[in-house]
């Protein structure tokens, strides 16, 4: 009988639930086997940096004023008024336009938002496309709402896009794209002549299907860029687009879960989208993002983790990836590597890092077998004392 207690589409998901999840589990175990100065986690990506003193400032000030009548209420679905404006105001920094603030919603972080604009504009059978690899919980948001999510190989040497299987995987029940840049789990930035022409290439399927394809931009990690140049405008490169952020990353705040959507004003009739979103982040049982959460952001909007911590950390990976063989694509961006596995099913060399005491991810739980994700928002004694395990573990390859 204990299978009639969930519905089948569940019971099928627990199944294959999330690979991140089961290693940050097992390294659990590890430690307590081992000791934890003895296990090298690299399997979750939870940034390990402390907020920025802006947001204890921001607590304190919320604490003082928290004796007063409705002082952590409710609010306006859409998030407080003085909240919007201030994320418009880093909207119109960002994205290089003047950005109103009756056009971003306050979210329960970027997955609400991800799950409150699919259940606005998905209907059954529509098709979400996403470059390969990616961020797996993106076909549970679309399947939500009876969306599916159809992954689309990127260029195998920087995974950088494919346009030409972009254009080929576009179908008539094609709804939208999502690009997350920078990209868990590859740390590619996607340049603004790609951003562009992947623009192009939906206009044209929109205009032929006669509906909007939407360019959905997931930028939780938009803060955090090793390189020169910054990060393009996708507003700016595309009309029919959408941003969403979050300051789990930026802020160090992933418990907080307070984030944003983001609506281009150029899309045609552009309130109603998001009026719909306001809507289904209300219906949804969200109800409106935490107000704490929107009163830290409100007065820490300018503030940033140090990246520079984050840099160094992947150098230093890097070199000890490198000096053991085992070959990657250096990241542009996040706190990630993806490298290549040095036989064709990863989870042989994750189970020999794990008998090393090493934590990775599968790449089959982000789309592409071959790889594995690391995470180096650890700490530096975490990265300097694993050299020698993935010499190792590298050994029995060779």
């Amino acid at each position: 009988m204990n299978n009639t207690l969930l519905a089948p589409a569940i019971q099928g998901c627990l199944s294959g639930s999330s690979m991140i999840r089961r290693m940050f589990e097992a390294g659990i175990e590890l430690k307590k086997k081992y000791g934890a100065d003895k296990v090298y986690d690299f399997s979750l990506g939870n940034p390990d940096l402390p907020p920025p003193r802006a947001v204890q400032q921001a607590l304190r000030q919320i604490a003082e004023e928290s004796n007063r009548p409705f002082a952590l209420g409710y609010m306006p679905n859409a998030g407080y008024p003085s909240t919007r404006e201030a994320l418009a105001r880093l909207v119109t920094r960002e994205q290089g336009i003047d950005f109103p603030a009756s056009h971003v919603v306050v979210t329960v972080g970027a997955a609400g938002g991800l799950n409150a604009f699919f259940r606005a504009v998905l209907t059954t059978g529509d098709e979400v496309l996403v470059p390969s690899p990616y961020f797996v919980e993106y076909g549970f948001y679309c399947g939500n709402y009876e969306g599916k999510l159809v992954p689309v190989p990127t260029k195998p040497a920087d995974f950088s896009l494919d346009l030409d299987a972009i254009r080929t995987a576009i179908t008539p029940k094609t709804r939208a794209i999502i690009i997350n840049t920078p990209n868990n789990p590859t740390g590619q930035i996607y340049p603004e002549a790609d951003l562009r022409a992947l623009a192009q290439i939906l206009d044209e399927a929109s205009k032929k299907n006669g509906r909007i394809i939407y360019l959905v931009s997931d930028e939780p990690y938009r803060a955090l860029n090793y390189e020169s140049e910054p990060i393009p405008s996708i507003f700016s490169a595309c009309r029919n687009a959408v941003v969403i952020g979050s300051f789990s990353k930026t802020l160090s705040l992933p418990g907080e879960r307070i984030g944003y959507v983001a609506v281009n004003p150029a899309i045609e009739d552009a309130q109603t989208l998001v009026s719909g979103i306001i809507f289904t982040n209300r219906t949804l049982g969200y109800v409106n993002a935490p107000a704490i959460g929107q009163k830290i952001i409100e007065a820490a909007i300018d503030a940033r983790v140090d990246v520079d911590i984050y840099h160094r950390r992947r150098d230093a990976l890097a070199k000890i990836l490198s000096d053991a063989g085992i070959e990657f694509f250096l990241p542009k961006g996040a706190f990630y590597i993806f490298a290549k596995s040095p036989v064709p099913d990863e989870k042989v060399f994750v189970q020999a890092l794990l008998d090393e005491q090493i934590l990775v991810v599968p790449g089959s739980g982000f789309g592409l077998g071959g790889h594995v994700r690391l995470a180096f928002c650890v700490e530096d004694s975490v990265i300097k004392n694993s050299a020698e395990s993935f010499r190792r573990a590298m050994t029995k390859f060779r």
